[in-house]
């Protein structure tokens, strides 16, 4: 099985989130893509092969090194790259366990640059317990929180939990109990918990913290923007059409997510970046 491993969201010739691409003709165990998710050791690997149906579609599924993912972006953005450049530019329809979505992959002055269309999106507000949880985890308090942006469990494919932190300094310094953060993730249902620092109306900084799937922390999470596109747009915020997050930054990999959205509510919303290809490793 030939794999393929791609930076998705990078900044230049640097950054953005690895992933793994694997371009299958038949369904493989789901057995073997949880082992080989695991032995390739990135966030997400991404497992496509034709679905059969008349219309090209490509059947889709994501595993982390610990749990198959109903939904990832980034894993879907590598994947838009990788197929532009095997059968041309050109949208793919993409069938995922529980939802159709749409990946469009080219070249860009001379770089890979792919544009997802999510799945629909919804949020609400975050319960007491999510919250509580998830303050405790990182050692914050309610004043530590931003009201322009309550607490909410934010949705477009998979369920996050999104903080907005009123100081960049509380957001830099994030730490937390990796088992403990599974725990509480795996108990709520949430694959990431996104921490969100305001730097204007249409760029925010971002830490998403993805203990579900054994990770600290992922580098760029396109499923998480778009989910949080959404609740911006439930909150009726400015958004003008179009935002950007950095993310990454403090990890030494900055990354970077475009975003572009109606203000349809639940509407999918698009999500791109540029990619850049990871040299396989030796042997």
């Amino acid at each position: 099985m030939e794999i393929n491993r791609v930076a998705a969201f990078s900044d230049g010739e640097s950054g953005g989130n690895p992933a793994g691409v694997a371009i299958l003709q038949a369904s493989p165990d789901p057995m073997d893509m949880q082992r080989i998710a695991a032995e390739i050791g990135y966030s997400e690997t991404a497992f496509a092969w034709p679905s059969g149906s008349s219309d090209g579609a490509w059947r889709v599924r994501y595993f982390s090194p610990e749990s198959e993912v109903p939904f990832c972006g980034h894993a879907t953005i590598a994947l838009g790259a990788v197929l532009a450049k095997r059968f041309g530019p050109n949208a793919y329809r993409l069938e995922l366990n529980a939802a159709a979505i749409q990946v469009e992959g080219a070249t860009k002055n001379g770089a890979l640059n792919a544009t997802l269309s999510s799945p629909p999106t919804h949020s609400r507000a975050a319960e007491e317990s999510e919250r509580a949880d998830a303050l405790r985890l990182f050692g914050l308090t309610e004043a530590d929180l931003d009201p322009r942006l309550p607490a909410a469990r934010i949705h477009a494919g998979a369920d996050h939990l999104m903080l907005a932190l009123r100081d960049r300094e509380s957001q830099r310094t994030m730490a937390y109990d990796l088992a403990k953060g599974r725990e509480i993730m795996n108990r709520h249902g949430l694959i990431t918990i996104m921490l969100v620092h305001i730097k204007g109306d249409q760029e925010f900084d971002v830490r998403n913290a993805f203990a579900s799937g054994g990770v600290f922390e992922d580098p760029a999470t396109g499923a998480a923007a778009a989910a949080f596109a959404g609740y911006l747009r439930d909150r009726s915020w400015p958004h003008g059409g179009a935002f950007r997050i950095i993310q990454g930054e403090d990890m030494g990999v900055r990354s970077i997510i475009n975003v572009r959205l109606t203000d349809t509510p639940g509407a999918s919303v698009e999500v791109s970046g540029t990619v850049r290809e990871i040299s396989p490793p030796p042997g």
